[in-house]
């Protein structure tokens, strides 16, 4: 590992030396960032797609931006890719006292609790600090409502039960249920309000089931886009366009493709979607 990984710092130096790639030697850290969102993004859809070589692929996509971002921190005086190493590892047995240490922990709700006292241990200086502090402002907008309510579970803002939070989704759905009967249809700010609150309260059902809300939303993405060009092609070989067919013959399609894909032909078996 280790020779491989400074064979990889290596080759990057060479980039971006005097004599190296004009295009690695004219990036920055800012043109850099989008790189970062679309390499995590493949990283996702590997692990989403069970694909072994293609996670490893894709890890090394993403590994490669973060040692190109540290030659340009090193360039301008400010860390070096050992540093980087240097600082997640000290942090990571600073945070694990239950490991690194004598503390005593009775399972994982609690090591996440001690990880956010930790952290606001190490916010202390700042009086100002939010236990909401650390959820980035670009993440997508139900992974980051599931971030917030998870820190601020941590510090005792929570429902007890997951029973709770259904009851709350029932609410918000009446509320939202109520306001498109006062606006008479879709597309009001008030409607986007309650649209919004419903997903809100959404993450934080997902959160206490255990289920990370921007993976499982992906698959079921990628469950429907299979199915639904699934239907697509099923309906060419009819010699019928899809737009063409009524709503219960569409229905008939979907149905066919999910007992196609029950009868173990190619496909998750991811029920839920439709």
């Amino acid at each position: 590992m280790s020779s491989s990984f400074d064979r990889l710092v290596a080759i990057m130096d060479r980039l971006r030396d005097p004599g190296g790639c004009p295009w690695d030697r004219e990036q920055t850290i800012h043109t850099l960032a989008p790189y970062f969102l679309e390499e995590a993004y493949e990283v996702a859809d590997a692990i989403a797609e069970g694909d072994p070589g293609g996670l490893c692929e894709e890890l090394g996509d993403l590994l490669l931006q973060i040692v190109f971002v540290a030659r340009i921190a090193r360039e301008k005086g400010w860390f070096d890719v050992d540093r980087v190493a240097e600082a997640i590892a000290e942090k990571m047995v600073r945070r694990h006292p239950h490991v690194f240490g004598d503390r005593e922990v009775s399972g994982a709700a609690e090591v996440m609790r001690n990880w956010e006292d930790i952290k606001r241990e190490e916010r202390t200086a700042d009086e100002g600090a939010s236990a909401l502090d650390g959820v980035p402002g670009a993440l997508p907008a139900l992974l980051k409502a599931f971030r917030m309510t998870e820190k601020a579970a941590a510090v005792g803002f929570d429902w007890r039960r997951p029973a709770d939070v259904v009851v709350k989704l029932r609410e918000e759905v009446a509320e939202l249920e109520e306001e498109l009967r006062a606006s008479g249809g879709a597309g009001t700010d008030r409607v986007r309000a309650e649209m919004g609150d419903v997903l809100f309260v959404i993450a934080n059902l997902a959160r206490h089931l255990g289920v990370e809300p921007e993976t499982a939303l992906q698959l079921s993405n990628a469950t429907f886009k299979r199915r639904f060009q699934a239907m697509e092609a099923k309906a060419r070989a009819r010699g019928r366009a899809l737009r063409e067919m009524a709503l219960a013959e569409q229905d008939a399609l979907w149905d066919e493709v999910k007992a196609d894909e029950a009868g173990g032909r190619p496909g998750h078996q991811l029920e839920g979607t439709r």
